[in-house]
């Protein structure tokens, strides 16, 4: 292993594994520290990864349960294993991670185990129980990614207040779950316990759920949500958490003032957004400036305010997603190898997890009509999709906002099954510059869930041929 290199990335999640895959790729002796002992970042271990395991599989028990009969399958008493549903999780985390370890291997990237801090423009030190490891490189990026954000007077202990890590690993399915938060961590989250069999409350600071989403998209949401069973308190802020043996007692009051109430619980989730983790970087001593949120201040080339001092994902600007700091991650390596890179920041999906999901890209109405953009708007609900028929899908619709103008695509919002997928059309033609028009005249497979896209762009121009 050398002591020299031309990248050293700190930080192992999807951002910096796929940046040190690339980077060795194109020629550059890389390497990459990561402190958690297992690649992956948040993402893998404790995020994305786990959450969906546990959304698919929490899914299926809950059709078995309620699905099955509308189908003409008769079943017996289904039984929940909760211990052997996390463990698949496990394994599903497990084999992934030892894939990342494999694909370093496979593009000669050197993994360094242990805290990486930034000694001086150029060197990397690495900390682990056995001693300190001091490294030269030419260039060195920053993708140490996020922490949950706290909240005063709740005290997370992983285990009666938990963060999104602690609610992906109860022993057994809490009787009343209260998620602090209506974002989609919290909301994924909480469809997980609902469908196993809790009591779930969500409570939420703002008067609507999921704020950074269209506000049409949004209410439909959460009334979907509601008719599921999940509780929703608006425009509400906890002051305070008293944890007891059987539980915890929560103290509420209204965002804008009033009388205070107590919610009492078995288990609370604190999911009220994440924020940049550069703890033990060193960031200060070296001068790498971070702006009044901690995210660290970079330019159009990801490098910060040190030369040779690169940033990415979730400690800088932008949405705090995976897919987003992997794009950062491959266009920083390209760049630092002498080519040249891009990210059209306005074609990045975001994506809510739950049944149905919920996907977006580009701009929302509300966006448009502040920056005076005057759009026209196509909608197709999916109770008119054949294909959605057939699979009792039927919620939610297609939604895609198109220059009133210049029928350029603008944005897209997907409420429905599958919406994860059916969003990347769009998220395709965005980044090309498209328009309604190119959507409505490209030919769909029948019958599919994606022909209710195709004929929200006819809706656009007014000519949808099934509503």
């Amino acid at each position: 292993m050398s002591d020299t290199y031309d990248l050293i990335v700190i930080g192992g999640g999807p951002g910096g594994y796929v940046a040190a895959i690339r980077a060795a790729q194109l020629g550059l002796k890389t390497a990459c520290v990561e402190k958690r002992g297992t690649l992956g970042g948040t993402c893998l271990n404790v995020g994305c990864i786990p959450s969906k395991a546990l959304l698919q599989s929490s899914e299926k028990y809950e059709e078995a349960v309620h699905g099955f009969a509308g189908h003409g399958i008769g079943v017996g008493a289904v039984k929940l294993n909760l211990k052997e549903m996390l463990a698949r999780k496990d394994k599903i985390v497990g084999d992934l991670t030892k894939g990342i370890e494999f694909l370093f291997k496979k593009n000669k990237v050197d993994y360094l185990k242990g805290a990486g801090s930034i000694e001086k423009p150029g060197t990397v030190k690495v900390s682990n129980g056995s001693g300190d490891q001091v490294l030269e490189s030419r260039n060195i990026l920053i993708a140490t990614g996020s922490e949950s954000m706290p909240i005063p007077g709740v005290d997370v202990d992983e285990k009666k207040i938990v963060s999104s890590t602690g609610a992906l690993d109860f022993a057994k399915v809490p009787g009343h779950f209260v998620v602090i938060g209506g974002g989609y961590i919290g909301l994924e989250m909480g469809s997980i316990w609902r469908r196993l069999g809790s009591k779930v409350t969500v409570i939420e600071f703002l008067d609507r759920i999921t704020p950074g989403m269209d506000g049409e998209v949004s209410k439909h949401f959460q009334r979907i949500l509601k008719k599921q069973g999940v509780d929703f308190k608006l425009g509400t802020k906890v002051t305070g958490a008293k944890k007891g043996k059987s539980g915890v007692t929560l103290t509420v009051e209204p965002s804008s003032g009033g009388a205070p109430e107590e919610i009492p619980c078995d288990v609370v989730l604190v999911s009220v957004g994440r924020r940049p983790y550069t703890e033990g970087l060193g960031l200060e001593k070296v001068g790498v400036k971070t702006d009044n949120r901690g995210f660290v201040e970079i330019d159009d080339r990801f490098e910060t305010t040190v030369p040779g001092v690169f940033a990415i994902g979730d400690c800088v600007r932008g949405p705090m997603l995976a897919h987003k700091a992997e794009d950062e991650g491959v266009v920083c390596a390209e760049i630092l190898a002498g080519q040249s890179g891009h990210i059209n920041y306005d074609a990045i999906p975001g994506i809510v997890y739950t049944w149905p999901e919920v996907a977006a890209v580009g701009k929302t109405e509300e966006q448009l009509k502040e920056a005076g953009i005057a759009y026209r708007i196509g909608k197709f609900p999916f109770t008119a999709n054949s294909r959605a028929r057939c699979n009792d899908t039927t919620e939610g619709f297609v939604k895609i906002l198109a220059n009133a103008e210049t029928d350029q695509v603008l944005g897209a919002h997907i409420i429905g099954a599958d919406a994860g997928n059916l969003i990347h059309e769009i998220v395709a033609v965005m980044e090309f510059g498209g328009s309604a028009e190119d959507v409505a005249r490209t030919c769909h497979g029948h019958p599919t869930l994606n022909e209710a896209v195709k004929e929200a762009a006819l809706a656009v121009d007014g000519r949808p041929i099934h509503i």
